[in-house]
């Protein structure tokens, strides 16, 4: 959460897929995935309130964040920021910026704090237990899809290209 892009929905899925195969315990995993989220966005808030703007778009111009984009995300932020902490962990990019953003804007730690630490409850939680819904989905569908795979990638094949080629024919037509 402080700025390494780091796939976290995957590992966490993963991690639910785990839990699901007794390979984890729920409330370690759980307790660990929360306090991990919550400790690097609040390096992140301190990196935001303490060092600056200036900081953040010098290393921030690695992934593309320019002057106009943190101009335009601050404003956003600051119209909209208990539900921009509560909703951002579920938008990649978003939910690296967010913390940064409280900062810089001077929302009060214990404020950030209680909406993060909610908003990385929530989130932890509906991707664990995504996960291991998906390892029981996966086995409950894994034969018919072990059964069916070639005849379905057969027809999404021939599919694309008809859509494609009527797309094709379109826009020649559309150029004639």
């Amino acid at each position: 959460m402080i700025g390494i892009p780091f796939p976290a929905e995957t590992t966490l899925t993963f991690s639910g897929i785990a839990l699901a195969k007794g390979e984890f315990r729920l409330i370690p995993l759980i307790l660990a995935a929360i306090v991990g989220n919550v400790f690097g966005s609040s390096i992140a808030y301190v990196i935001g309130r303490f060092l600056g703007r200036a900081v953040i778009l010098r290393y921030g111009k690695v992934i593309g964040l320019t002057e106009e984009r943190l101009s335009k995300a601050e404003e956003r932020f600051m119209n909209h920021q208990v539900s921009i902490l509560l909703i951002s962990k579920f938008i990649a990019g978003i939910r690296v910026l967010t913390p940064y953003l409280a900062g810089l804007n001077g929302i009060p730690f214990p404020v950030f704090t209680l909406y993060n630490s909610i908003g990385a409850v929530i989130w932890v939680e509906v991707f664990v237990f995504l996960g291991r819904y998906v390892d029981v989905a996966w086995a409950r569908y894994h034969a018919f899809m072990h059964r069916n795979l070639l005849p379905l990638i057969l027809i999404a094949l021939v599919i694309g290209g008809a859509v494609a080629c009527i797309k094709l024919r379109v826009k020649k037509n559309a150029a004639k």
